[in-house]
This record gives structure tokens, C-alpha cells and sequence, in this order.
């Protein structure tokens, strides 16, 4: 691929987004790209975390790419976000954890990417925003959707209608980040997390990503039944005779993923 980079290294995969001279930038080829790794990686049984991040220190994704944008029609616009919206949903619905390293800049799509995975760690250099309305367009990645999920309608409206950039600190009292770090151990505390959460019961966690992810779109009595039948499932798995099964005996759960 031109534009992605992809390590795997026991059951983590991690992709990074490498257009440094654009800051990352993402154009339509590598959504494109991105969204051919989502898509193989959703089907694979030996990966269990996912970590995406940007290259260089400069940039998780500082936002799509304006060079390939500025001359588009109504036509070309839609069909852009429309492909940028289909490979965020398939982040935000695959089986695996997947956990945003945010290194820098994560302005527009870049937000919007961040957005789509599980949990974001920012680095303390981390500057979120949606600048969009400045540009004169809206966000078209699904960030009028899922900041006001995350942060609230208020704040979503203030950050989209004043386009200001947050830090990282700002970020996490708005609960747009998790976590914060120092730049340099950024990527170390995000495997580290992706470690801790397949040490669980995957299939588990799987499932519960499944409840909330699908719950937050339905009305309260339909998501309660969508739980129950989610945590029924699980008294059909081997996990969770493993799990209770060393709770009891007092021992760690030698987890099978099934």
C-alpha cells in the first residue's frame, strides 16, 4: 500500500497513516487503503486489538485532503464523505478493540477517525477540532454524528461552529480523550491497554462493543432486551466456563476466545 503501514506483532495489529509531508492528510486513495486493511483485519481471528496512529510526530491526521477536495461538485462531495462514513462505520463495528494513538494533529477527518475507534489516547502535543464550517462545507465524516454522541450537543455545536482547535488536556475534561501522555510513551500505553484488553475474555469484549455500539441507536427498552440477549449468548461460550470456572478456583482464566 502507498499510504498505510501495517505491523502485527502477537495478536495487535497497528496501523499507521503515513502521508507525513501532508500531515496525513486523508485523500481518497487512502481511505480507500484503509478501508481494504479494515476489512481484512475484521476477519481474521488472530488479531484481537487494533491501534491506529498517524506517522512522524507532527500529525495523527491532520484532516482530508483540501488539494483533492477544493475542486469537487455536489456529486463528488457526497460520494467522498460517503466512502470516508463507510470506513469509519466499519472501524467503529469490527470485532476488535480498536484504540486511537493521537499524535498531534486530529483536525477534521482526523477528529472523525478518531472518533470511529473504541478509545483515544492523545499525546500531550494532541490538538483536536473540526474546522470544516471555515472552510465553507460542514464535517462530512460523520462528526456532526458522533462528537455530540461523545461530548455532548452543546459542546459538539461550539466546537464545529467556532472551529477551535482543544488541546489534549481539553480534550479529556470534554471526554473526546480518554487518556493523556507524554509523546514518547504514547504508543507504549496504547499497547499496553490493547495487552490488558486481550488478556480478558475477547469474545466477551467483543460483545460488549457490540451492546453498546448498537444499544446507543436504540430506544431504552429495546436496548435493555438487545443486552440481555447479548449476555445470554455468553453462557454458550467456553469463556465464560473458563472465566467463572477460575474465578472460583481462584486462578487466571486461560481464555480461548470462543
Amino acid at each position: 500500500m502507498k499510504n498505510i503501514i501495517l505491523k502485527e506483532d502477537k495478536g495487535i495489529a497497528e496501523i499507521t497513516i503515513n502521508r507525513p509531508k501532508s500531515l496525513n492528510a486523508l485523500n481518497s486513495e487512502t481511505l480507500k487503503e484503509l478501508g481494504t486493511v479494515i476489512e481484512d483485519i475484521s476477519q481474521r481471528k488472530d488479531i484481537q486489538a487494533v491501534i491506529i496512529t498517524g506517522s512522524g510526530d507532527k500529525a495523527f491526521v491532520a484532516g482530508a485532503d483540501i488539494v483533492e477536495m477544493q475542486n469537487l461538485n455536489a456529486v463528488q462531495g457526497r460520494e467522498l464523505a460517503m466512502l470516508a462514513q463507510k470506513v469509519f462505520s466499519d472501524i467503529e463495528h469490527m470485532p476488535q478493540v480498536v484504540i486511537a494513538a493521537v499524535n498531534g494533529y486530529a483536525l477534521g477527518g482526523g477528529c472523525e477517525l478518531s472518533m470511529a475507534c473504541d478509545i483515544r489516547l492523545a499525546s500531550k502535543n494532541a490538538k483536536f477540532g473540526q474546522p470544516e464550517v471555515g472552510l465553507g462545507i460542514t464535517p462530512g465524516f460523520a462528526g456532526t454524528q458522533r462528537l455530540p454522541r461523545l461530548v455532548g450537543k452543546g459542546t459538539a455545536k461550539e466546537l464545529i461552529f467556532t472551529t477551535d482547535m482543544i488541546d489534549a488536556e481539553e480534550a479529556h475534561r470534554i471526554q473526546l480523550a480518554n487518556k493523556v501522555y507524554e509523546q514518547e510513551e504514547l504508543m507504549d500505553k496504547a499497547r499496553e491497554m490493547a495487552k490488558k484488553i486481550m488478556s480478558k475474555g475477547i469474545y466477551a469484549v467483543s460483545l460488549a462493543k457490540s451492546a453498546i455500539n448498537n444499544g446507543m441507536n436504540m430506544d431504552t427498552e429495546s436496548a435493555y432486551s438487545y443486552e440481555a440477549d447479548i449476555f445470554g449468548l455468553c453462557f454458550s461460550t467456553e469463556d465464560q466456563k473458563e472465566g467463572m470456572k477460575a474465578f472460583i478456583e481462584k486462578r487466571k482464566p486461560n481464555f480461548k476466545g470462543c
